[in-house]
């Protein structure tokens, strides 16, 4: 097992005394054993955080996290960062402050920052149905218990003076959380791999799963190209490809895959310290603490793996930046990437047994799923480890779909699917 490093000015003032040669792996580079408890299929933020609380919180350290790539190289590496839990519903606001809740002590809880900033965030309204629906999801957040504030044209203008209030699509107003923000899509990753790693998970990437073991209808391992292993429960959380990994078990998932598209700016000072969100005028806007603007576009309209998306969602989205911030419009975009979301029919995940016992699936999150990492790993863990779904789990079974409990929330998800 692997003693971690302890992250502090003390240990920084010390290993400097080496030229900081002497600190110890975050994590091992962790070889496949022939069998384990419980195998996670997906090494990203969602199947890392899994990993830890199986080893933290339910006392399964027999685990194994598979990557087909390296730590943090799909989705949890390619979004903009957003963490918030105004949701309409109220199984969605429940799981997503609970996520929330578990982003606030993240970075002393794991010894890593994690660098989640709480800068507030603005979701803006243009015409008379959106401001009736951040009204009726401002109430019902706001009877949650989670914070919830509808703000007015001018309060909008005193959080971000440079917007443009009177475009082709005016802002009549803007539903605010302040505990919402953003956090660092890699150093969650490698926190929660580190942190992982000194309970005795075993991370192996550049391991791909090519099949599943199956005896009796329960599951008995993966096979991979780097052979067989054993496991007697299987997580699987590899976000759009898991509709690849059910037909590989013999069944199928409601879930299509098409990319999403974001691209930041070159660096700027400090002129935007919320995050910004538009579904009408499709844009969601932040800045990095390099100085970035990072801008969320739209999904492509169409299914899809490729990890490029197409210029139009690019176009559209640029469109409705200059429309809002005509500040921008001489700047230069760096860079730009997609993201393979799985999106189900009503716009909420998939916490779920299967058609196979032991094997459960966690997937469907679409747009969502970077600001849901802590609590969907957390929930996750407890469903494998106790054979049945955590109580916050439950409404998103994939037996709601035969039941016709629907949880919709599509305009929750602010983005244009």
């Amino acid at each position: 097992m692997n003693k971690p490093n302890r992250y502090s000015v003390f240990s920084l003032a010390r290993h400097a005394l080496n030229y900081h040669q002497d600190w110890a792996r975050a994590w091992r580079n962790a070889q496949p054993k022939r069998e384990y408890e419980a195998v996670i299929v997906g090494g990203g933020g969602h199947g890392l955080a899994t990993a830890y609380y199986l080893a933290r919180e339910c006392g399964v350290r027999d685990v194994a996290v598979l990557e087909k790539g390296w730590l943090g190289g799909g989705n949890t590496g390619r979004n903009t960062t957003i963490v918030r839990s105004n949701y309409l519903w109220d199984e969605s606001a429940a799981l997503y402050d609970h996520a929330v809740k578990l982003w606030e002590g993240l970075s002393a809880e794991l010894n890593y920052n994690v660098m989640f900033s709480q800068r507030g965030l603005l979701h803006l309204a243009h015409n008379v149905h959106d401001m009736q629906e951040i009204g009726r999801r401002g109430c019902a957040i706001y009877a949650n218990g989670i914070d919830s504030e509808l703000l007015t044209p001018a309060q909008v203008k005193t959080m971000v003076p440079f917007i443009n209030l009177d475009g082709r699509q005016p802002v009549l107003g803007a539903l605010l959380q302040r505990r919402g923000g953003t956090a660092r899509h890699d150093a969650v990753a490698w926190g929660y791999a580190r942190a992982a790693d000194a309970l005795g998970v075993d991370i192996i990437q550049n391991c791909e799963v090519t099949g599943f073991g199956i005896d009796a209808n329960r599951v008995t391992g993966v096979q991979t190209n780097r052979g067989f292993i054993g496991a007697r429960k299987v997580g699987c959380v590899v976000a759009g490809h898991c509709s690849v990994l059910a037909d590989m078990a013999g069944f199928r998932l409601p879930i299509e895959s098409t990319p999403l598209q974001a691209l930041v700016s070159e660096p700027l000072k400090p002129v935007l310290d919320c995050v910004v969100m538009s579904g009408t005028v499709h844009a969601y806007i932040s800045q990095s603490d390099k100085g970035e603007l990072v801008i969320g576009a739209g999904s492509d309209a169409y299914n899809s793996y490729s990890q490029r998306g197409g210029f139009d969602s690019i176009e559209h989205a640029l469109c409705a930046v200059l429309e809002l911030y005509p500040i921008f419009s001489r700047l230069k975009m760096l860079r730009q990437w997609a993201g393979i979301v799985d999106v189900t029919v009503d716009r909420s995940p998939l916490i779920t047994a299967t058609p196979v016992r032991n094997l459960f699936f966690n997937c469907g999150w679409g747009t969502g799923g970077f600001k849901a990492t802590p609590g969907s790993g957390h929930v996750f863990a407890h469903c494998i480890a106790r054979g049945e779904m955590h109580p916050l789990a439950a409404p998103f079974s994939i037996e709601r779909f035969n039941r016709g409990a629907l949880i919709d929330e599509g305009a929750a998800a602010a983005v244009a699917h």
